[in-house]
Order: structure tokens, then sequence, then C-alpha cells
């Protein structure tokens, strides 16, 4: 079992803390990293894997909100933007700006040079800090991307926004990672059983999902940042709340590239939903937005599936169609919209994902619902204000707990990079030089492993093909990034799972060999735990031996 989290899970019971924040996904990753790095003394537990649930299975875009400019939300847009653009400037190795083209069909409700009026507006509103939109004629969108059916097309046009080049997952990981780096103890696998208070303290009973040990963890003031489950949460601690959330599936199939530009093609699909084709590597990822659902507990149906393929098939010019033998992989999330009051039913097309923190100040205890990634910075910052309006002291108030390390670690690292041609040491399967991938991925921490590799070149050995990733980056998981079961790796930590068939994963010679990296005497244990979870029949002796 991993290290680091049987270290944490002895700790939690210990003393009490200034805070326990219950959920690991973006929202209380950041909450962990901001008061954190402010001094205050932080737990973090999540009933499964840390960005698990929803943070895990968006568009891996940071966008502004343009759609919301139809529903006349200009606040919130200027608000995203402005998010947008700090986010942009904090983590310009992570989150880049990409160019979106847009394909209007014949009779939709608005003419493309209407829409492109949008666009200008939302660029202005966007202080101009992406490139320029573009009117498209159909001729000119079929020049620019030929895999685009334009018969049907009246228009279109370019725009700017963000999108994130690791997975969403991994982002959301790094802010975990942070929050530990300035004491967090943070823990996956823990689920809350309910919390109480007793003399000016909140008392949360815990239990280890793995062990099924139960404990108690004692905190000043809780945060309930569970996000889908922030309300049933809320209903165990007797808590009132002014926001519930209601809930929008998005799904996605991932497929082989179908086009070499790196742009996202947006269309309107058959019902009027967004439909999106985004570039992913050596992969492309097409699906859609805002299916309303009932629970959290969403998933990829045949009838999702077939629209998406209809609609990709319809949308594109593709030398044969595809079908789902195609399909890499699938992913589907819930995302948790907040809306206030407790009764009626939502304006569905009027809800945004603008977030709301609700607090009760005499229990000394909030709940975070909805929110975007694109907001995230912003998140963390009003936690720990209102951390401190609960009457906790913020030892380092001003310290600036977001963003890449400064220029003097980046540039160590580069220099160090390039006198030992770690560049040429790429695999072939990647499209993206080592160095840059390292740095985005590990900060300063890469410069340890470049070291590592220095000393021992077989650290850059390639153990699961087409995967990236190079066994001291591995090794690392296993040693910082409390990776407790091998779909945490493979889903989370990197993003392996969604670019390689399970069939492949399971044959990779060398999965083997990282399992036993990864989790020591326990390696046969999980990766028999993984074979179970993804339901395929492959025999470890034949098919996963090293």
């Amino acid at each position: 079992m991993n290290n680091l989290r049987k270290s944490n899970i002895r700790k939690l019971p210990k003393g009490t803390f200034d805070t326990l924040i219950i959920g690991g996904g973006i929202n209380g990753a950041v909450a962990a990293a901001a008061l954190a790095a402010k001094g205050v003394k932080v737990a973090l537990i999540d009933k499964g894997d840390f960005a698990g649930f929803t943070s895990s299975n968006s568009s891996n875009l940071a966008w502004g909100g343009i759609k919301y400019l139809e529903s006349y939300e200009y606040g919130l847009v200027n608000k995203l933007c402005k998010s947008r653009n700090h986010l942009m400037r904090s983590y310009p190795s992570t989150v880049k700006e990409i160019r979106f083209l847009t394909s209007i069909q014949k009779g939709f409700r608005f003419p493309p040079a209407f829409i492109y009026m949008g666009t200008l507006l939302y660029w202005f509103m966007g202080r101009l800090f992406t490139r320029m939109p573009n009117y498209l004629t159909g001729g000119k969108i079929k020049s620019l991307e030929k895999v685009i059916n334009t018969q049907n097309v009246s228009g279109g046009f370019e725009y700017s926004d963000a999108y994130l080049q690791d997975n969403d997952a991994r982002f959301v990981f790094n802010f975990i990672r942070s929050s530990m780096s300035y004491g967090c103890i943070a823990a996956n696998y823990v689920e809350s059983l309910g919390s109480t208070r007793k003399d000016d303290v909140w008392v949360t009973k815990a239990k280890d999902g793995l062990t099924g040990e139960e404990f108690e963890i004692s905190s000043k003031v809780l945060i309930n940042a569970a996000g889908p489950f922030v309300d049933p949460l809320n209903e165990l601690n007797e808590e009132k709340t002014d926001h519930h959330h209601v809930f929008s599936k998005g799904i996605h199939l991932i497929v082989d590239r179908v086009t070499d530009s790196n742009k996202v093609l947006t269309f309107f699909a058959d019902d009027g939903r967004l439909f999106f084709v985004i570039p992913m590597g050596p992969k492309t990822c097409i699906g859609t937005t805002d299916t309303q659902v009932d629970n959290p507990y969403a998933h990829v149906t045949e009838a999702d599936r077939q629209f998406v393929l209809d609609n990709v098939n319809k949308l594109l010019a593709l030398d044969k169609p595809l079908t789902k033998e195609d399909v890499i992989a699938e992913r589907c999330g819930v995302r948790p919209l907040a809306i206030k009051g407790t009764g009626g039913k939502a304006d569905w097309v009027q809800l945004s994902r603008k977030h709301a923190i609700d607090q009760n100040a005499q229990h000394k205890y909030m709940s975070i619902f909805g929110g975007k990634l694109t907001d995230c910075i912003n998140v963390g910052d009003e936690v720990a204000g209102i951390v401190k309006e609960f009457g906790i002291e913020l030892p380092y108030a001003d310290f600036k707990w977001y963003g890449e390390p400064d220029d003097s670690v980046r540039d160590e690292f580069f220099h160090r990079a390039k006198l030992m041609n770690f560049d040429a040491l790429t695999p072939a399967t990647s499209s993206e030089p080592l160095t840059s991938r390292f740095w985005r991925r590990y900060g300063r921490n890469a410069i340890n492993m470049l070291e590592a590799i220095r000393e021992n070149p077989e650290k850059a050995e390639l153990l699961i093909e087409n995967s990236e990733y190079l066994r001291v980056e591995i090794e690392h998981a296993a040693q910082r990034e409390m990776v407790t079961k091998l779909e945490d790796f493979l889903r989370r930590r990197s993003k392996i799972s969604l670019v390689v068939r399970q069939e492949d994963i399971l044959a990779a010679p060398g999965l083997r060999e990282a399992c036993e990296i990864l989790f020591g005497d326990e390696a046969e244990a999980k990766l028999q735990e993984y074979i179970t979870s993804v339901g395929k029949d492959v025999s470890p002796r034949e098919d996963v031996v090293a």
C-alpha cells in the first residue's frame, strides 16, 4: 500500500485541524492549496480518488463561457473571461490558447454573421487577450479544415479560448500535491460518515475505504466540497443551505485522430446542443454537453453513443464512418449546477456553471456548489477569505498559492535538460518533446527526475507502449502521488486509459513491472483488481507478464 497515504491516515485522527475539507475535486483541491499555503492547518479526504468523479470528466477546456451570452449573463462571461486570462498567465505551460472553428448549418436559429458579432463581443469582454475572431464562409471553412462537411453550412467563424494540454484530473491533482507540500494532510478513499458539532469543534467520523477502519477527525471549520454529493452530505450533517444541485450529463467518445489541425471543431448537433471535436494529442475527443439527469451516477448509454456517432458522421466528411469499434475510450460525467431554493423546477436553459458558497458562520461550516475549472483560482481565494472571517488565522494571508514555479527554476530545469540532450529520449509515439512535458507535469520536481535519469539511463525506458510515461515517472507517482489503485494512475494521474485501448494496456509487457513499482508486494492483487474493474477476461500469465 502507498506509504504516503498510510502515513497521512495515521495523522488524521491526531489533534485538531483548522479546517477539514471533504471532497478532492477541483473545488476541494484549490481550497486545500490556498489554505495550506497561507499557513492554515488543513486536512482533506475524498471517498474515492482525487478528481475521481466530475473533475475527471470535463471537456478539458478552460473557456470563458461564450454560450452564456445567449442567456444574457454578461457579468458571468466577463468574470469567466477574466478568470481564464488569469489562469493562462499563471499556468502558461498547461493552460493554452486554442482556436475554435465553428460551422453554422443552414436554417440555424441565428445567422452566422449575427453569431460572429457575439464572438467579437466575447473577444472584447476577454480584454483582447487572445487572437481576434475571424468570419468564415463555407468555402473558407473547407479550405481550412477539409474534414468538415460543408454541404449544408451557411458560414461560420474562428475564435479563441483555452484548453488543458494534460487531462483535467492531472490539473486537479497538482493542486492536491501542492497542498501536501505546504502541510495539508490528504488521503483518498476515505469516506465521511457524518459530522457533529461538539464544543465548537467539528468531529467527523471517517472510514478508510480500503481497510474498513473507522476513526474521527477533529476540525474547527468544516468545508463541504463534495461536488455532486454536496446535498446528501449536508443532509447527513444536518446543515441547511440556500442552494442545491441539479445535474447535467456530458459524454465524450475518444477515437483515433480525425484531423491533424490543433483546433476545436464546434457544431450544433441535431437537437441544438453544442457538439465538440477536440484534439487530444494522437487522439480526438468528440461529444456533447448538457443532458439533464436526476442523479450523479450517470453513464454512457447506447443511445448517447449512437447520437454522437450519427452527428460526427453527418458533420464531418470522413473517409469511412466512425462506428462503435472505433471508440478507444468513453467518459461520462455530471456537472453539478447550483440553483437557489429547494422547491420547484429549474429553467434548464438559464442555468450556468457559476459557483456559489453557502456558509453558516455560527457553525463555521461552508458548502461549495457548482463551479467551473476556469474559475478555480477565485474559488480558492474566496474560501480562504471565508475561513478568515470564521476566525481562523491565516499567518501568510498574502502568499500567492497558485501558478508555475518562477523563471529561475524553469531556466535551471531547461538548462539541465539541454545539457543532457533530454529531448532525444522522447518516445517515437509522443508528439511533444520530453522537456516541455516534464516541466508542465512536474514543475520543480522535474529537476530531480532528470538527475535520476542521468544516474541511471534505464529510468528513461517506456514501460507501457504508446503511453508516453517513462519508468522515472511511474516511480515518481509511486512515491509522491498517492496512487492507491491502478486506475488512479492510468486514468487520473495520467491519461493512458483514455488514449490506449484497454486490451492494449492489459497486453503491455511492462504493465506488471509498472504495478510492481507502484504497489510493491501488492502488485498482483492491484493488477487483478483492475482487470476485474474493467471487465476484461485476460489471463495475467499470457497477456500482462513482463
